[in-house]
């Protein structure tokens, strides 16, 4: 892949399941490297997969040699990251003012720190998913707002147009992310988000609801980030402090932040139908009664959901899609 940047004299670091810091060697313009070997059974489409908002995503890529790249904005700045899977290692590489800090958390992006064989499925259908998908680990980005500003554009409208918006916002107002990762973007900075015109948010097909609550959220990024190190339910209690943020989107973004693995996305549209469907053939099931049929997997309900997802099994569809909006044209 042709790049801005040419890799200058990169430095390897092999960590067997472990957490060594790498060394500080991501200058400007240079390519700092990393590999990792897993506990156990990876499949790197599962694991990160989760953050992709969409096909046209400027901040995540996949490509033909089966690499992911991903464009971040870390502590340390913006970042991006390159990981592939050869022969069981994993082997990544990082750009950026960014680098050095995504290649020392790159095994808790990756699931390190999740346990899977602490879970026991108590459904067949569970248990052949999970038999079938041993790769599936639950990543841990430590960074909140990535995942919680998309999450919001996603309230209550259709997929296509939340991605839509993220997709034209981070283009805009981002920056090119480092590297050699051409036409992605670094989603913009709190200071940013709080300049973006109403116009602009409009023509994105954003509503005042969604646009205020992210620029409410903006304004205590700190306070939101530090959520990435607390427990799951403290951290959804910390985003839930920002009116506009209620259990949905807390829940999408505590899953991806913090690897949240009891996590359940209630007030969702299509989920405790899909989950009533495929355990007990209750397509019309409610949140109450979606929470009863995990309630077996407590502490782990948010794995068993994503196994369940991952089933394949979900109700034919008996009523048209969610109209899509379009607001910039009204």
């Amino acid at each position: 892949m042709a790049g801005r940047f040419a890799p200058q004299r990169p430095t390897r670091t092999t960590v067997r399941g472990g957490h060594v810091p790498v060394p500080r060697t991501a200058a400007p313009g240079r390519t700092a490297t990393r590999t990792w070997i897993p506990p156990g059974p990876f499949d790197l489409g599962l694991v990160l997969g989760p953050l992709r908002r969409g096909p046209g995503d400027p901040t995540f890529r996949t490509t033909p040699d089966g690499s992911v790249w991903r464009a971040t904005r870390t502590p340390a700045g913006p970042g991006t990251l390159r990981v592939a899977v050869r022969s069981g290692t994993v082997e990544a590489q990082a750009w950026g003012p960014g680098a050095d800090w995504l290649l020392d958390r790159l095994p808790e992006l990756l699931g390190a720190l999740d346990e899977p064989e602490a879970f026991e499925p108590r459904h067949r259908l569970v248990h052949e998913s999970a038999r079938r998908r041993p790769g599936l680990r639950l990543l841990r980005t430590g960074l909140v707002l990535e995942s919680l500003i998309p999450s919001i554009l996603e309230q209550k409208v259709t997929a296509d147009e939340a991605y839509r918006a993220w997709r034209l916002l981070v283009r805009q107002y981002g920056v090119p992310a480092p590297g050699p990762a051409e036409r992605m973007h670094v989603m913009p900075e709190p200071g940013t988000w709080r300049m973006i015109p109403s116009w602009e948010w409009h023509r994105a097909g954003v509503d005042n609801k969604r646009a205020s609550t992210i620029l409410r959220a903006v304004r205590v990024a700190s306070r939101l980030e530090e959520a990435a190190s607390m427990d799951e339910e403290a951290a959804m209690r910390r985003l839930q402090l920002v009116p506009g943020i209620g259990p949905w989107t807390a829940a999408e973004t505590v899953q991806r932040s913090n690897g949240a693995v009891d996590a359940v996305t209630v007030g969702d549209l299509h989920l405790p139908g899909i989950i009533g469907y495929a355990l007990v053939g209750d397509r019309d099931a409610d949140d109450e009664a979606m929470l009863e049929l995990l309630a077996p997997y407590a502490g782990q309900r948010h794995r068993a959901a994503r196994y369940i997802l991952l089933s394949g099994r979900t109700p034919p569809r008996r009523h048209p899609k969610m109209p899509r909006g379009d607001i910039a044209k009204w």
